[in-house]
């Protein structure tokens, strides 16, 4: 693994080579360090711990508070990869002067390297003051969770063409207002590898299909720990809930027939 700090700069750079970016999400320190020393690109703190980790329906209720301090015991654990911050509902769309605030606060508070915000036209302004002051900005467009009641549900964005020329062209502006990476979540890959190739800056899919610069995926969904639902396009690349309840349930046996501890464990 490269021990050199993943930045702006070098995102840009591995879409300009085609060397392809890995992002996973993290939540706290531990599954961070993993994820750092298994040499991940970059870190997304998301808002996705209000569905993984606080059990919520959807990511509206995820505040900045909770944001700041999952993103510090993230960045503690992290020497290379880039960290990046979900922004909440309601933390950058009321006014410009909130935005800051809250955006600015989140770097301050917690030594991350960049924020995400949802949506294209509708918060170019925002995305435009940040970068223009020294926040860096990952956009995220197509599925965008937090305006799920706007859309009724979670299916694919982007199938007819106005909507799909509406998110190329929210893509541009992104790009023109600094953003240094776009997340593209639950699009037709023809979309997405049009879009990746239209603009210089990276995409980074989420059901987008394999034509993006990068993907990410739900930490807890790739590991298999969070089995409520499995999307299309998650891969699980572990089945961990099944090996963490059986160690649980042979703990339990264990003391309840007074296996553990043993003399060997006792002082």
């Amino acid at each position: 693994m490269s021990l050199k700090k993943v930045t702006t700069k070098i995102l840009i750079e591995m879409k300009k080579r085609g060397e392809k970016i890995a992002m996973l999400t993290a939540y706290d320190f531990l599954i961070a360090k993993l994820l750092d020393e298994a040499g991940i690109d970059v870190i997304l703190v998301g808002d996705s711990l209000g569905n993984v980790f606080q059990e919520h329906e959807t990511t509206l209720p995820v505040t900045v508070d909770d944001m700041i301090y999952h993103a510090k015991a993230v960045c503690r654990a992290v020497k290379r990869a880039m960290v990046v911050v979900d922004m909440p509902f309601l933390s950058y769309q009321v006014s410009l002067e909130e935005a800051i605030k809250n955006c600015g606060r989140v770097l301050k508070e917690t030594c991350a390297e960049g924020v995400k915000l949802e949506g294209g036209s509708e918060i170019i302004d925002v995305v435009y003051k940040l970068t223009s002051i020294g926040i860096p900005v990952m956009g995220h467009l197509g599925l965008t969770p937090q305006s799920i009641h706007k859309f009724g549900g979670y299916d694919v964005r982007g199938v007819d063409e106005k909507e799909a020329e509406k998110i190329l062209n929210d893509a541009k502006e992104l790009e023109s207002a600094g953003a240094f990476s776009i997340v593209l979540e639950k699009i037709p890959s023809g979309l997405a590898k049009k879009i990746t190739e239209t603009i210089s800056i990276p995409t980074i899919g989420i059901g987008a299909g394999p034509f993006c610069d990068g993907q990410v995926l739900v930490v807890y969904d790739m590991l298999g720990l969070f089995e409520e639902f499995k999307p299309k396009f998650v891969r699980r690349y572990a089945e961990l809930s099944k090996i963490i309840r059986n160690a649980f349930e042979n703990y339990i046996s264990d003391v309840k027939s007074g296996k553990f501890p043993s003399e060997s464990e006792s002082y």
